[in-house]
């Protein structure tokens, strides 16, 4: 409903606020009477949500009065926060003494991913309205084609062909044509749900498992070469074949024919020691070139371990002591 200033239902043609009620609306904020105050009304017994600075983005419901709030714990004078063009969220700042790399660090210690602005303007002075509140309307548009040069550090280039790869791709999403593989992929306009669209981009180049990867690793380390050192550890991790707990096989025990066999075998190449053991230890040897092959090595000890639990031969196993006495 609209409401008047004296929370009267408006008539038509006339102002008012926007209040919205109903099971949806939040209790208030935490420890903030003061701001809850001004949020909340109650009209005949039932709380309602008037109009305010929260924004809806990409998903999220986010209160630009909390990261202004953020801000001014730095050492800035004023600063107000919008969204801009439904795509980004935006933090003009008037200050003289404190630089974007350290309002975002600062954000970045004290907020979640999405609530981080993608651009910060430094302003000497924020424009305000006659009643002396800042005027939102008289800000000036920000320059996303500076986000890219942003970064304070010198360009570094990728260095190894998962960086390449890496680079590649957020290039494609971000519609970049160089990126620097230090720079935080946030000062470029990222946000939440594109760290998803990479995630599911990592899955499908490096061949990776559903559970090996984390998103929430790939929002805490937001650079091309962070992301190149967890797919490396994360392949590294698959890779091991080694770690395969032989137990959950279930292993059995040769017959009493098989280890008569075996014996056999024994007195046949008693001279022989090379020859013996060739027959009863197989080395398989499969060699990977390299990524371009597609080769998933977690798959590939799957279907190993699959051969192994169906047919029973390969699970049979004969029980030796140090002396090479059947146990």
């Amino acid at each position: 409903m609209i409401m008047n200033q004296y929370l009267q239902s408006s008539v038509t043609d006339d102002e008012g606020e926007l209040c919205v009620g109903g099971v949806g609306v939040f209790a208030g904020y935490l420890e903030r009477d003061d701001l809850t105050a001004k949020a909340l009304v109650e009209i005949d017994g039932e709380m309602f949500y008037k109009t305010d600075h929260q924004v809806k983005l990409r998903g999220q419901r986010i209160e630009l009065g909390e990261i202004e709030r953020c801000l001014l714990k730095t050492s800035i004078s004023a600063c107000v926060v919008v969204k801009w063009n439904d795509d980004h969220l935006v933090a003009y700042v008037q200050t003289s003494d404190i630089d974007e790399v350290q309002l975002r660090e600062h954000c970045q210690s004290h907020l979640p991913p999405h609530m981080i602005p993608s651009l910060f303007v430094i302003l000497d002075k924020l424009p305000l309205n006659p009643n002396g509140k800042i005027d939102r309307k008289l800000l000036p548009p920000p320059n996303f084609a500076s986000m890219h040069l942003t970064n304070p550090h010198e360009h570094l280039l990728p260095v190894n062909e998962t960086e390449v790869i890496i680079h590649h791709i957020w290039c494609d999403l971000l519609k970049q044509t160089q990126i620097s593989t230090n720079t935080n992929i946030f000062t470029l306009g990222g946000h939440s749900l594109m760290i998803m669209q990479l995630f599911n981009r990592y899955k499908t180049e490096f061949h990776l498992e559903t559970n090996t990867l984390s998103i929430t690793d790939l929002l805490r380390h937001p650079t091309i070469i962070d992301h190149a050192q967890l797919i490396h550890q994360t392949m590294n991790a698959t890779n091991n074949i080694n770690d395969f707990h032989w137990s959950s096989l279930h292993i059995m025990k040769a017959s009493f024919a098989q280890e008569r066999i075996f014996l056999d075998e024994q007195i046949r190449f008693s001279s022989h020691k090379t020859t013996m053991n060739n027959m009863y230890v197989i080395l398989l040897l499969y060699r990977i070139s390299s990524m371009n092959d597609h080769i998933s090595i977690s798959r590939l000890q799957h279907a190993f371990q699959s051969i192994i639990r169906k047919h029973q031969i390969l699970r049979t196993a004969l029980y030796l002591d140090t002396n090479g006495t059947i146990i």
